[in-house]
C-alpha cells in the first residue's frame, strides 16, 4: 500500500477551555452577570469636579504679592543663557517681592545633568530660593509641579517647556512665567494683580 496524504489544516486554532467549564475551580470561575433594567423614575447622579474656594469668577484670590513661583529645570538653563538675575527678573516682571520655590524633584533632575548644568545647580541652591519637600515616588518633575499646583492654588509656574504649559493651561487660575525678548513675561495673570501687558 502506497502512503497515506496528510492534508494541512488551514486556520487551526487552539482549543481554550471555556470560563463557565466544570473543571474550572469555583472563585475562577466567570459568573454570568443579570442585566438590571433602568428604572426611567429614578434620579441619575452625575459626580462635578469640585471648583476650588479660591477662584472668583477668573480670579484666583490665592495669588499676591509676595508672589510664590514654582521653578522649572529648564527656566533655569534658559535664564542663564539669557543672562538673567531669576530673582531680579522676578521682581522687574511682576513689580512685587518674588519668592521663587524649587521642589526635590526638579533638584533631582539637575543634579541627574551632571557637569555641564552646574551653574544652575549652584543657583538652584541659593538661599533666596524656598525648598518644597516631595513626599511622593519618583523624580519626574513635571507630574510633580503639575501635582502641586492642582493642590495648592497659591503658586505661578515658571517654565519654558511647552509640553508642561500645555497641561497647566488646562488648570484654572494658574499662571505661567516665561522666558521671551531676553526677559520674564507671565500669561494668564489677572490685570487687578499688576500684571505687565504687552
Amino acid at each position: 500500500m502506497g502512503k497515506q496524504k496528510k492534508q494541512k489544516k488551514f486556520a487551526a486554532m487552539k482549543r481554550m477551555i471555556s470560563l463557565k467549564d466544570q473543571r474550572i475551580k469555583e472563585q475562577d470561575r466567570a459568573k454570568t452577570q443579570k442585566k438590571k433594567k433602568e428604572d426611567p423614575s429614578v434620579i441619575k447622579e452625575k459626580e462635578v469636579a469640585k471648583y476650588p474656594s479660591c477662584m472668583f469668577f477668573q480670579y484666583n484670590t490665592q495669588l499676591g504679592p509676595p508672589y510664590y513661583i514654582l521653578v522649572d529645570t529648564n527656566f533655569i538653563n534658559f535664564s542663564i543663557k539669557a543672562k538673567l538675575d531669576v530673582v531680579q527678573s522676578m521682581m522687574d516682571c511682576l513689580y512685587a517681592k518674588c519668592v521663587p520655590c524649587i521642589t526635590d524633584c526638579v533638584m533631582a533632575e539637575l543634579e541627574k545633568l551632571g557637569m555641564k548644568f552646574r551653574v544652575a545647580l549652584r543657583i538652584a541652591k541659593d538661599p533666596r530660593f524656598d525648598r518644597l519637600p516631595c513626599s511622593h515616588k519618583g523624580t519626574y518633575a513635571d507630574d510633580c509641579l503639575v501635582q502641586r499646583v492642582m493642590q495648592h492654588k497659591c503658586y505661578i509656574v515658571a517654565t519654558v517647556d511647552r509640553d508642561l504649559k500645555r497641561r497647566i493651561r488646562k488648570i484654572p487660575g494658574v499662571p505661567i512665567m516665561y522666558i521671551s525678548n531676553h526677559r520674564y513675561n507671565i500669561e494668564r495673570m489677572p490685570d487687578d494683580y499688576g500684571a505687565p501687558r504687552l
